[in-house]
Protein backbone atom coordinates (compact mmCIF):
# COMPACT_ATOMS: atom_id res chain seq x y z
CA UNK A 1 0.00 0.00 0.00
CA UNK A 2 1.47 3.24 -0.91
CA UNK A 3 1.57 6.62 1.85
CA UNK A 4 -1.31 9.00 2.16
CA UNK A 5 -1.15 11.62 -1.03
CA UNK A 6 0.77 9.17 -3.03
CA UNK A 7 -1.25 8.19 -6.53
CA UNK A 8 1.60 6.16 -8.24
CA UNK A 9 5.34 5.30 -7.42
CA UNK A 10 8.01 4.13 -10.21
CA UNK A 11 10.91 2.15 -8.45
CA UNK A 12 13.67 1.14 -10.63
CA UNK A 13 10.74 0.86 -13.11
CA UNK A 14 12.03 -0.26 -16.82
CA UNK A 15 10.65 -1.37 -19.84
CA UNK A 16 11.99 -3.10 -23.53
CA UNK A 17 10.62 -4.03 -26.11
CA UNK A 18 11.97 -7.00 -27.98
CA UNK A 19 14.20 -9.09 -26.98
CA UNK A 20 18.10 -10.49 -27.79
CA UNK A 21 19.90 -8.42 -30.22
CA UNK A 22 16.31 -6.89 -31.43
CA UNK A 23 15.70 -5.54 -27.98
CA UNK A 24 14.78 -1.93 -27.49
CA UNK A 25 15.62 -0.55 -23.77
CA UNK A 26 12.31 2.43 -24.05
CA UNK A 27 12.84 3.07 -19.97
CA UNK A 28 15.78 2.72 -18.03
CA UNK A 29 15.23 2.18 -14.12
CA UNK A 30 13.02 5.28 -13.52
CA UNK A 31 12.29 6.55 -10.00
CA UNK A 32 9.36 9.06 -9.81
CA UNK A 33 6.59 9.37 -7.16
CA UNK A 34 3.55 11.12 -7.83
CA UNK A 35 1.04 12.73 -5.56
CA UNK A 36 -2.26 14.50 -5.75
CA UNK A 37 -1.92 17.92 -6.74
CA UNK A 38 1.85 17.64 -8.20
CA UNK A 39 2.60 19.52 -11.45
CA UNK A 40 5.50 17.73 -13.16
CA UNK A 41 6.81 18.61 -16.94
CA UNK A 42 8.51 15.32 -18.60
CA UNK A 43 11.25 17.07 -21.32
CA UNK A 44 13.51 15.33 -24.45
CA UNK A 45 14.07 14.78 -27.66
CA UNK A 46 11.71 12.43 -29.82
CA UNK A 47 12.53 8.97 -28.79
CA UNK A 48 13.63 9.22 -25.56
CA UNK A 49 11.15 7.52 -23.62
CA UNK A 50 8.69 10.47 -22.75
CA UNK A 51 5.86 8.16 -23.67
CA UNK A 52 6.78 4.75 -23.03
CA UNK A 53 7.00 6.22 -19.19
CA UNK A 54 3.03 7.70 -19.46
CA UNK A 55 2.48 4.15 -20.75
CA UNK A 56 3.78 2.82 -17.72
CA UNK A 57 2.24 5.21 -14.97
CA UNK A 58 -1.22 4.76 -17.07
CA UNK A 59 -0.30 0.75 -16.61
CA UNK A 60 -0.98 0.46 -20.39
CA UNK A 61 2.40 -0.93 -20.34
CA UNK A 62 3.99 -3.38 -17.92
CA UNK A 63 7.63 -3.19 -16.34
CA UNK A 64 10.39 -5.12 -17.99
CA UNK A 65 11.35 -5.20 -14.02
CA UNK A 66 11.38 -3.26 -11.16
CA UNK A 67 7.97 -1.76 -9.93
CA UNK A 68 4.99 0.53 -11.08
CA UNK A 69 2.56 0.51 -7.82
CA UNK A 70 -0.62 2.75 -7.78
CA UNK A 71 -2.87 3.60 -4.74
CA UNK A 72 -5.34 1.62 -3.41
CA UNK A 73 -8.81 2.95 -4.65
CA UNK A 74 -7.24 3.96 -8.19
CA UNK A 75 -9.20 2.84 -10.87
CA UNK A 76 -9.16 3.01 -14.51
CA UNK A 77 -11.27 5.91 -14.90
CA UNK A 78 -9.38 7.31 -12.15
CA UNK A 79 -6.62 7.86 -14.64
CA UNK A 80 -6.96 10.01 -17.97
CA UNK A 81 -4.38 9.95 -21.14
CA UNK A 82 -3.95 12.32 -23.80
CA UNK A 83 -2.03 10.44 -26.74
CA UNK A 84 0.09 11.85 -28.74
CA UNK A 85 -0.90 10.45 -31.63
CA UNK A 86 -4.45 10.02 -32.99
CA UNK A 87 -6.99 8.09 -30.58
CA UNK A 88 -10.40 9.49 -31.64
CA UNK A 89 -13.05 6.35 -32.49
CA UNK A 90 -13.72 7.18 -36.28
CA UNK A 91 -17.33 6.04 -36.22
CA UNK A 92 -18.31 8.82 -33.42
CA UNK A 93 -18.80 12.26 -33.87
CA UNK A 94 -16.48 14.61 -31.58
CA UNK A 95 -19.13 14.68 -28.99
CA UNK A 96 -19.86 11.41 -28.20
CA UNK A 97 -15.73 10.98 -28.55
CA UNK A 98 -15.35 13.24 -25.71
CA UNK A 99 -18.20 11.88 -23.80
CA UNK A 100 -17.49 8.35 -24.10
CA UNK A 101 -14.96 8.24 -20.55
CA UNK A 102 -18.96 9.04 -19.04
CA UNK A 103 -20.78 6.55 -21.66
CA UNK A 104 -18.54 3.86 -20.24
CA UNK A 105 -19.17 4.66 -16.86
CA UNK A 106 -22.74 4.67 -17.07
CA UNK A 107 -23.59 7.86 -16.91
CA UNK A 108 -26.74 8.85 -18.34
CA UNK A 109 -26.11 10.45 -22.01
CA UNK A 110 -27.91 13.59 -21.93
CA UNK A 111 -25.77 14.01 -18.81
CA UNK A 112 -22.71 12.65 -20.55
CA UNK A 113 -23.10 14.84 -23.53
CA UNK A 114 -23.72 18.45 -21.72
CA UNK A 115 -20.30 17.21 -19.97
CA UNK A 116 -18.30 16.86 -23.20
CA UNK A 117 -19.94 19.97 -24.67
CA UNK A 118 -18.60 22.09 -21.49
CA UNK A 119 -14.93 20.42 -21.83
CA UNK A 120 -15.18 21.31 -26.19
CA UNK A 121 -15.51 24.67 -25.29
CA UNK A 122 -13.54 24.83 -22.91
CA UNK A 123 -10.56 23.72 -25.45
CA UNK A 124 -12.51 26.04 -28.18
CA UNK A 125 -13.58 23.02 -29.69
CA UNK A 126 -17.60 23.01 -28.96
CA UNK A 127 -18.06 24.17 -32.73
CA UNK A 128 -16.81 20.82 -33.90
CA UNK A 129 -19.13 18.66 -32.10
CA UNK A 130 -21.39 17.00 -34.60
CA UNK A 131 -18.34 16.67 -36.83
CA UNK A 132 -16.43 13.12 -37.66
CA UNK A 133 -12.95 12.75 -36.90
CA UNK A 134 -11.88 12.48 -40.61
CA UNK A 135 -13.69 15.83 -41.06
CA UNK A 136 -11.53 17.90 -38.58
CA UNK A 137 -7.30 18.50 -38.33
CA UNK A 138 -5.18 16.90 -35.84
CA UNK A 139 -4.41 19.73 -34.11
CA UNK A 140 -8.43 19.99 -33.61
CA UNK A 141 -8.71 16.28 -33.22
CA UNK A 142 -5.66 16.64 -30.11
CA UNK A 143 -7.89 19.42 -28.43
CA UNK A 144 -11.04 16.77 -28.92
CA UNK A 145 -8.39 14.16 -26.69
CA UNK A 146 -7.57 16.73 -24.19
CA UNK A 147 -11.75 17.44 -23.79
CA UNK A 148 -12.59 13.75 -23.41
CA UNK A 149 -9.78 13.75 -20.79
CA UNK A 150 -11.45 16.76 -19.06
CA UNK A 151 -14.76 15.49 -19.14
CA UNK A 152 -13.46 12.15 -17.31
CA UNK A 153 -12.59 14.18 -14.22
CA UNK A 154 -9.77 11.71 -13.29
CA UNK A 155 -6.83 11.92 -10.27
CA UNK A 156 -3.98 11.42 -12.57
CA UNK A 157 -3.87 13.11 -15.88
CA UNK A 158 -1.35 12.13 -17.91
CA UNK A 159 -1.00 14.34 -21.25
CA UNK A 160 1.73 13.06 -23.91
CA UNK A 161 2.63 16.34 -25.92
CA UNK A 162 -0.68 18.02 -25.75
CA UNK A 163 -0.08 21.63 -27.75
CA UNK A 164 2.64 19.78 -30.48
CA UNK A 165 -0.16 19.70 -33.08
CA UNK A 166 -1.28 23.53 -32.08
CA UNK A 167 -0.51 27.17 -32.50
CA UNK A 168 1.32 28.89 -29.61
CA UNK A 169 -2.37 30.61 -28.51
CA UNK A 170 -4.04 27.61 -28.98
CA UNK A 171 -1.77 25.47 -27.38
CA UNK A 172 -1.92 27.72 -24.26
CA UNK A 173 -5.57 27.70 -23.89
CA UNK A 174 -5.48 23.68 -23.69
CA UNK A 175 -2.78 24.02 -21.26
CA UNK A 176 -4.81 26.65 -19.47
CA UNK A 177 -8.03 24.33 -19.39
CA UNK A 178 -5.60 21.40 -17.97
CA UNK A 179 -3.95 23.35 -15.53
CA UNK A 180 -7.48 24.56 -14.01
CA UNK A 181 -8.65 21.33 -13.97
CA UNK A 182 -6.33 19.76 -12.18
CA UNK A 183 -6.04 22.77 -9.64
CA UNK A 184 -10.00 21.92 -9.22
CA UNK A 185 -9.92 18.09 -8.81
CA UNK A 186 -6.59 18.30 -7.25
CA UNK A 187 -5.27 16.09 -9.66
CA UNK A 188 -1.91 15.45 -10.26
CA UNK A 189 -0.42 16.67 -14.25
CA UNK A 190 1.89 14.98 -16.23
CA UNK A 191 2.95 16.80 -19.66
CA UNK A 192 5.29 15.70 -21.96
CA UNK A 193 6.58 18.19 -24.11
CA UNK A 194 9.22 20.13 -26.00
CA UNK A 195 7.82 23.40 -25.45
CA UNK A 196 10.01 24.83 -23.09
CA UNK A 197 7.39 27.60 -22.54
CA UNK A 198 5.05 24.66 -21.60
CA UNK A 199 7.16 23.19 -19.35
CA UNK A 200 7.74 26.31 -17.41
CA UNK A 201 3.90 26.69 -16.75
CA UNK A 202 4.50 23.05 -14.27
CA UNK A 203 6.05 23.29 -10.81
CA UNK A 204 8.63 20.49 -11.40
CA UNK A 205 10.32 19.91 -14.44
CA UNK A 206 12.39 16.14 -14.96
CA UNK A 207 14.38 15.42 -18.18
CA UNK A 208 14.40 12.03 -19.86
CA UNK A 209 17.56 11.37 -22.29
CA UNK A 210 18.14 7.93 -23.86
CA UNK A 211 15.82 6.23 -21.75
CA UNK A 212 16.68 7.83 -18.65
CA UNK A 213 14.59 10.18 -16.25
CA UNK A 214 16.94 12.54 -14.83
CA UNK A 215 16.76 13.93 -11.16
CA UNK A 216 14.01 16.55 -10.85
CA UNK A 217 13.98 20.69 -11.38
CA UNK A 218 12.21 22.49 -9.45
CA UNK A 219 10.74 25.71 -12.16
CA UNK A 220 10.97 28.89 -10.27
Amino acid sequence: MLPDGLLVTCADAALTFGRGAQAVVAVHGADLALAAGDRLAVVGPSGSGKSSLLHLLAGLERPTSGTVRRAAGLGPYDIGLVFQGDSLIPALNVAENAALPLVLADRPEDDARQAALAALARVDAADLADRLPEEISGGQAQRVAVARLLTQSPRLMLADEPTGRLDHATGARVLDALLMAADHTGAALVVTTHDPAVAARLTTRRTMRGGRLLAPEEVS
